[in-house]
C-alpha cells in the first residue's frame, strides 16, 4: 500500500522550540527532505509573529522554497488574518484548525470552537479556489477535559465538511490517548463520513504511534504527519509530546511492506542536519521578531 507522509518539522517541529532556526537552515533543510522523497511538507504557520516568533519569517520561507510541481507546500493559519498573509504569500495548500475542545480552543485561538469555525468558514468562503485542508486539534484527549467523545468530534469534522473542505486531519495532540481509543473515535467517524479524506496527526508521549498508524492503516487512512527527529509540541496544550518521528514512521512502514517513496539513508542524513540546525540555532530570547 502506498502511504504519503507530510513532514511537519518545519512548522509544528519548530513553533514551540526556544531557539530560532534561521530562514537559510529552514529552506536547506526543506531541499533535503525533497531529496529524500518527501512530497508532502509543512512549512509555516501565518500566525502572530510576537506569540510564535519562530514562524515570524513565513512570507521568506514560501519566497525561497523550490517550484516544484510534484512537492506540495502546506501551511497553517487559525484565523481570517493568517488566510490572507498565506494567500498573499503564494500558498497554495492552506490547513484551518480548530481546536475539538473548548478549553484548548479558548487558549489556543482566543475563541471558542463555535465561534472559531463561523470566523473560519466566513474567510474560506472568500476564496473558493483555494485547496483548504482541516485539521482537528485534541481529535481525542484534551489537556484540560480529558477525553473527547466521539460525537462530539464528529460535529467539528460536520462543521468543516459544511464549508465545502472534505480533507481533514484529526490530531492526538498530547500523544496520550491510547490505540484502542483513537482507533474507535477514528472508526465512528469514518463510518459516519466515508466519503471524506482523512489524515492523521500523532503525538508520540507514551511511544504508541506506531500501534495507532497500524491499526489506522487497517481502517484504510493512508496519510499521516510526523516531524523529522519527533520534533514538536503544542505552546497552547500543557504537557503536549513530541511528534512520531517522520524516520521511524518510514521504518516502520516499510517494515510492515508499505510504500513511502522515502530514501530512508536520504532521510537520516536530513535528520542529521535538522538536529544541528536546531542545535546551532540562536536562542528565542536574543532574536527579535518581526
Amino acid at each position: 500500500m502506498r502511504v504519503e507522509i507530510t513532514d511537519v518539522f518545519l512548522r509544528d517541529g519548530l513553533q514551540d522550540i526556544d531557539v530560532v532556526v534561521p530562514t537559510a537552515e529552514k529552506l536547506e533543510t526543506a531541499a533535503r527532505l525533497i531529496a529524500a522523497g518527501v512530497r508532502r511538507l509543512e512549512v509555516v504557520s501565518f500566525v502572530n509573529p510576537k506569540k510564535v516568533p519562530q514562524m515570524a519569517d513565513a512570507e521568506a520561507i514560501f519566497a525561497g522554497l523550490p517550484v516544484r510541481k510534484d512537492v506540495a507546500y502546506t501551511s497553517l493559519a487559525l484565523n481570517g488574518r493568517g488566510i490572507q498573509r498565506a494567500v498573499d504569500a503564494g500558498a497554495e495548500h492552506i490547513a484551518v484548525v480548530t481546536s475539538a475542545s473548548q478549553a484548548h480552543s479558548n487558549a489556543n485561538a482566543g475563541q471558542s470552537i463555535e465561534e472559531a469555525l463561523a470566523g473560519l468558514g466566513e474567510v474560506v468562503a472568500r476564496f473558493p479556489g483555494m485547496d483548504f485542508f482541516a485539521g482537528v486539534s485534541t481529535a481525542f484527549t484534551c489537556p484540560f477535559e480529558g477525553e473527547i467523545s466521539p460525537e462530539h468530534l464528529l460535529r467539528v469534522v460536520r462543521a468543516f465538511k459544511a464549508m465545502g473542505i472534505t480533507s481533514i486531519g484529526l490530531a492526538d495532540t498530547l500523544g496520550t490517548t491510547p490505540t484502542e481509543q483513537a482507533i474507535a473515535a477514528v472508526g465512528y467517524v469514518l463510518d459516519a463520513e466515508p466519503e471524506l479524506d482523512y489524515s492523521l496527526h500523532l503525538h508520540n508521549a507514551h511511544g504508541q504511534a506506531l500501534a495507532t498508524v497500524s491499526a489506522a492503516v487497517s481502517l484504510g487512512i493512508t496519510r499521516f504527519d510526523s516531524a523529522l527527529g519527533g520534533y514538536g509540541g503544542c505552546p497552547f496544550a500543557p504537557g503536549a509530546a513530541g511528534n512520531l518521528a517522520t524516520e521511524e514512521l518510514v521504518r516502520h512502514l516499510h517494515a510492515a511492506g508499505h510504500d513511502t517513496g522515502i530514501d530512508e539513508a536520504q532521510l537520516a542524513e536530513t535528520v542529521a542536519y535538522a538536529r544541528g540546525s536546531v542545535t546551532r540555532a540562536p536562542a528565542l530570547n536574543t532574536v527579535s521578531s518581526h
